[in-house]
């Protein structure tokens, strides 16, 4: 189930060339019928890779709709999870976009920007249900320079982060206190190298562009026309990630470890703090059970008070033949009692007002999976999105080579960075 972001840095491009030769556009003058008319016609609703293990959930869901709305039919497709981006690409600039799809930010973005996709806050038929969501979901769809929300909020995700207690203890650390700020992350990091010897390193990974969010560092400009993250807040925390690479506060294989073997040094407690899941618990508990019996789990410190979360949304084509119809199913899939009903057969979160309020979310059920899901539902009030839309991978990959270089010394953090921001810059640019 696709959480995280596609590349989509070709595709805007591709996109507003192919519909200026098809004439095929959105916006205001772009057809379709009126937001407010008639429930009713064939309408076309696409999800991403969810077919294989939820085909029964979307045939009654759709079932429920039509018998709501006797005069309209849906037909459901679904796309593989590969090469998702260029088919959304493909399909709007012919013309062929389904009326309800569903899209990340990142990939509602150039949709958006070439006039496919509608603008929730500009018509009342859509607007209307805004209040229904939380805040922190509404705006997690809504895509900067485009002054609006472009897809309907469907489910949240986010990670805690774990931390071995008994090596917390073997440090001096009080493991009930877990770092919650950078300030204490840098701090609990330098003790655990000296009192280790540099054996055990608090994190396996290099910053990514969340870590700088979170950090509280300003990542782009207000438009989203440029890449800002050299500033001196981005400059100050990669000074310091620099000195914790030094000390041994940072795992030594930190610049090639995928996530896969961050979470492999967890396991065997060479690396005492990790991002997981539940599906890590139960990995935890059969091959590591002297670390599932000390395992702590926190939200990964910040200094914003905000977590970080990802999205999922439902987005209508602007110029839909049936848009009434197209609104009113979008809403029927992530109304609360579809969001809640669908977040009880997978681990996401609702993005519906007060689902995350009930005792699902709130009281732990002694399973491991209720353990994290508990833990992650309280980080979701009051998360944003911190990776920015137009940041497409190749440009986070642009940030992950400059900061290998300052972690090695080849460059100063003020200069990895500043190179960072202007090769993703010019992507942007051409983009």
């Amino acid at each position: 189930m696709p959480i995280s972001r596609r590349t989509t840095a070709a595709i805007l491009p591709l996109l507003l060339s192919s519909m200026a030769l098809t004439g095929c556009g959105g916006g205001d003058d772009g057809g379709g019928s009126r937001a407010d008319g008639k429930i009713e016609g064939k309408i076309r609703f696409q999800t991403w890779n969810l077919r294989a293990n939820f085909k029964d959930y979307f045939n009654g869901l759709i079932d429920a709709f039509e018998k709501k709305y006797p005069d309209v039919k849906v037909t459901w497709l679904d796309q593989p999870a590969e090469n998702y981006a260029e088919k959304l690409s493909a399909d709007a600039g012919s013309g062929n976009l389904p009326d309800v799809v569903n899209v990340s930010p990142d990939l509602a973005h150039p949709l958006a920007k070439a006039g496919v996709l509608m603008n929730l806050d500009r018509e009342k038929a859509s607007s209307r249900y805004r209040s229904e969501y939380t805040p922190e979901a509404w705006r997690g769809n809504a895509l900067p320079g485009l002054d609006g929300t472009y897809a309907f909020p469907w489910y949240l995700n986010t990670g805690p982060m774990f931390y071995n207690k008994a090596l917390f203890r073997k440090a001096g650390l009080d493991p009930a206190d877990p770092p919650r700020s950078y300030d204490e992350l840098f701090s609990a990091a330098d003790t655990m190298a000296r009192a280790t010897d540099g054996e055990v390193a608090t994190l396996a990974g290099t910053p990514s562009v969340e870590d700088f969010g979170r950090y509280g560092v300003q990542l782009m400009n207000g438009d989203a026309t440029a890449f800002t993250y050299n500033e001196r807040k981005g400059v100050e925390l990669l000074t310091r990630y620099k000195k914790l690479y030094d000390k041994g506060g940072l795992d030594g294989q930190a610049l090639t470890n995928t996530p896969e073997k961050a979470g492999q040094k967890f396991l065997e407690q060479k690396v005492a703090m990790n991002p997981g899941s539940a599906h890590d618990l139960e990995t935890f508990k059969r091959d590591a059970p002297s670390l599932y019996k000390n395992l702590g789990i926190t939200e990964a410190p910040n200094n914003t008070g905000k977590p970080n979360m990802y999205v999922m949304g439902l987005a209508v084509k602007e110029n839909s033949e049936h848009k009434a119809a197209a609104i009113a199913f979008a809403h029927f899939v992530t109304d609360g009692r579809n969001q809640e009903s669908f977040a009880h057969q997978v681990a996401i979160f609702p993005s519906t007002r007060g689902s995350l309020d009930k005792p699902y979310w709130t009281h732990d059920d002694g399973t491991d999976e209720g353990r994290v899901r508990v833990a992650s539902a309280k980080l979701l009030k009051g998360a944003v999105n911190y990776t920015p839309v137009v940041m497409s991978d190749e440009m986070k990959t642009v940030l992950q080579n400059e900061v290998a270089k300052a972690l090695q010394g080849k460059k100063s953090p003020k200069e990895a960075l500043d190179d960072a921001v202007a090769q993703s810059n010019k992507l942007l640019q051409q983009g």
